[in-house]
């Protein structure tokens, strides 16, 4: 069996960070299935989807590394053919990934304590983000 939906976020720029399993565990509940996965998209190139511990220091540390290894700046490809100032927003998009797949086991996410599911905007805008999120099993 599989059940389809999509969740809808509206960001507030670079290294605003949304929690979002919760909405996946009523997504789950919704879904009727009681064993198998959800996995999670997210559309677009400038954001990602983690596994991380949902705290301000974390929710803050990730964009500052993020940042520190690929900085913003003029100096990227991606500049000279669009002018944007997001290169480093897909480039550190990219390094994280789009999506991510979590085991539901007796119609639950199996997660542990201090894992949390983290939307993470990359982009130097505000943005309306789309979340695919496909629950499998049986």
């Amino acid at each position: 069996m599989v059940h389809q939906t999509e969740l809808h976020l509206d960001t507030n720029g670079h290294g605003d960070s949304h929690r979002v399993d919760p909405e996946l565990a009523r997504i789950v509940t919704e879904s009727g299935i009681r064993n198998g996965l959800v996995h999670l998209f997210n559309i677009g190139s400038t954001a990602a989807i983690v596994m991380l511990e949902f705290e301000d220091g974390l929710c803050e540390d990730l964009p500052e590394i993020l940042d520190h290894l690929i900085p913003p700046g003029r100096h990227y490809g991606h500049e000279k053919a669009w002018h944007d100032g997001n290169a480093h927003s897909h480039l550190q998009a990219t390094v994280l990934g789009p999506s991510l797949t979590i085991p539901v086991r007796e119609g639950e996410l199996e997660l542990g304590t201090w894992q949390q599911v983290v939307h993470l905007e990359c982009d130097n805008k505000s943005r309306q983000r789309r979340i695919v999120v496909t629950v499998c099993g049986e």
